[in-house]
């Protein structure tokens, strides 16, 4: 007989992580690489679109006043394909403990810089999901409630790496 269920609210919890966050993150990226001036057709104007895209969400992170310039270009055009990756391979899990553990830190980072920006009552665009999104209290919450949610994954996940899985722990007599 099996000691424990495969299911608990632990692993439920970082399937929940996984799942909101790597979705989350996949689609933040993609959105601020695509959606400001997708153009499909013809294909050579994708790298000009690209370019644009890179060029508005690198206006968006200028206006947190928080960079130099060359900090701006870097976090621009790196973030949102550092992103797309994180977010795929936090769904697919392999390695989950190091990538939920980058995205946690990304995540506080966020939740610090959108916080400071709203506690100056900065007049800005989110620049999150590349839809105009003013910065208002509920972008603060959002983002604690993220930070929250990869944080319990995070922990869970290192505290369920510590224990067999119930599938393959051995029965006792």
């Amino acid at each position: 007989m099996m000691q424990s269920s495969p299911l608990n609210v632990r692993r439920a919890i970082i399937w929940i992580g996984r799942l909101s966050l790597g979705g989350t993150f996949v689609y933040a990226g993609y959105s601020k690489l695509f959606f400001p001036s997708f153009i499909p057709w013809p294909l050579f104007a994708l790298r000009f679109s690209l370019s644009t895209n890179l060029s508005t969400f690198a206006v968006q992170v200028d206006s947190y006043k928080m960079l130099s310039p060359g900090g701006v270009s870097f976090v621009a055009h790196t973030l949102p394909f550092a992103e797309i990756i994180l977010g795929l391979l936090l769904l697919i899990g392999w390695r989950l403990r190091i990538w939920a553990s980058l995205i946690t830190l990304i995540m506080l980072g966020f939740l610090g810089v959108v916080s400071r920006a709203y506690l100056l009552h900065m007049d800005i665009n989110c620049g999150c999901f590349a839809t105009p999104e003013p910065l208002t209290g509920m972008t603060v919450v959002r983002d604690g409630a993220l930070a929250a949610l990869a944080v319990l994954m995070t922990v869970f996940a290192f505290l369920e790496a510590r224990q067999p899985h119930p599938w393959s722990a051995p029965e006792k007599a």
